[in-house]
């Protein structure tokens, strides 16, 4: 779409078109078309869905979920006594011959939409498209729950990428890792603040290939034989194959970046052993803890799984946080303290799903010798996603692991 059509359009028009695209739910359609019609859908605003929406995502796999949406709006529109565009009427009845199933997700099925970033205008770093939008296109899966996972856009990962595009002064021009990559919405926004280098990873062979297939997408070249002049290559994303179990401190040290980080990758128990382990190796930690592995953290954990009290952490603390918004010098002087930084440093967002685990690894992080800290209330990003009515941000956790 041409960048002067977006220009064009007013805010509530731009979040319209941004939730249709990111395929959010028929109900968020739905209310924020009547936002653009004040508070109706207007023929107006029938004409702005049929003209940028629907025309414009013909043959890019959105005819399913255009089907879903039509149904809704015209049901809409003729329950308030509206008169419909013949072109909806039309269009709804091409779907309903071509695309009879209702339901047509599949385990595995994938479809490819888009995450658009809405700068505002109150935010004035150099890494501000001139449109005020990032339109991030990303293959992804639409079955978040069964054996797609790491093909899914997980909210922490959304938060991680708000994140990184409202402090891109911390990540700008450092070495960057991430563990879990999955779709790479995160490589992708590490790489537009102008990362020095990045390497994105996963465990999972078919998430890897999608996860390259989006960096092309994005018009971002990659590479997957790390040599050491490929890694040396600031232009290039790197992408491997690295399951935590199997990583090795010979292979991590292949890397040592200045910044790691992960979204959404505490969550498995039986998996939480291996992450600590990578973390522990990528942040440096003393040879002789990691000498030490297979004795003190995979077969030993604490009779209450709680951390130490140093961490002065635990599960249900921050379920009871707040943000205090008279913080605005803390937030500036904790942004200065992360970009000054000369140890690596890990960025963790997470939901906090199950206390027990959380707790499981906090214990891992302390024997490791990992400091953990929450940063939720006192480094917060922009609200980039208004439009994602699906996006908890309330439920996400920011943490440091240094």
């Amino acid at each position: 779409m041409a960048e002067q059509e977006l220009d064009s359009m007013s805010l509530s028009e731009l979040r319209l078109l941004s939730a249709f695209l990111a395929m959010e739910t028929t109900d968020t359609l739905l209310c924020l078309a009547r936002e653009c019609g004040g508070g109706k859908v207007t023929e107006k605003v029938q004409s702005f869905i049929w003209d940028h929406c629907l025309t414009k995502a013909v043959g890019k796999g959105y005819e399913s979920y255009s089907k879903k949406f039509l149904k809704k709006l015209i049901t809409e529109i003729e329950s308030n006594h509206g008169n419909v565009l013949d072109e909806l009427y039309e269009q709804y009845a091409s779907y309903m011959i071509s695309f009879k199933d209702d339901n047509p997700v599949r385990e595995n099925e994938r479809v490819c939409k888009c995450i658009s970033f809405l700068f505002p205008d109150c935010f004035k770093l150099s890494i501000c498209p001139k449109s005020r939008k990032l339109v991030v296109p990303l293959q992804c899966s639409l079955n978040m729950l069964e054996g797609d996972t790491g093909c899914s856009v997980w909210p922490s990962s959304l938060f991680l990428s708000e994140f990184i595009l409202s402090y891109p002064h911390i990540f700008s021009r450092k070495s960057c890792f991430e563990v879990g990559s999955g779709v790479g919405l995160v490589g992708i926004c590490l790489a537009h603040v102008k990362a020095s280098k990045v390497i994105l990873s996963d465990g999972d062979l078919s998430t890897l290939a999608n996860m390259k297939l989006n960096l092309e997408k994005n018009r971002l070249n990659t590479e997957t034989n790390l040599s050491e002049t490929s890694i040396e290559n600031q232009n290039v994303v790197k992408c491997i194959h690295l399951p935590w179990e199997s990583a090795s401190e010979k292979e991590l040290q292949n890397f040592m970046p200045e910044i790691i980080l992960g979204a959404d990758v505490i969550y498995d128990p039986s998996c939480l052993p291996h992450l600590v382990k990578v973390l522990a190796i990528l942040l440096n930690k003393k040879k002789s803890y990691i000498d030490n592995w297979e004795g003190s953290i995979l077969n030993s954990f604490p009779g209450d799984g709680k951390v130490n009290d140093t961490h002065d952490l635990d599960a249900s603390s921050f379920t009871a946080q707040r943000i205090n918004t008279s913080e605005v010098k803390g937030i500036i002087n904790d942004a200065v303290d992360l970009v000054s930084r000369a140890d690596p440093v890990a960025y963790i967002a997470s939901v906090i799903r199950h206390a027990d685990t959380f707790d499981r690894f906090l214990a891992l992080a302390d024997q490791a010798d990992l400091r953990i800290k929450d940063l939720t209330s006192t480094l917060r990003p922009f609200d980039l996603l208004p439009y994602m009515k699906s996006y908890d941000r309330s439920s996400i956790r920011l943490f440091t692991v240094t």
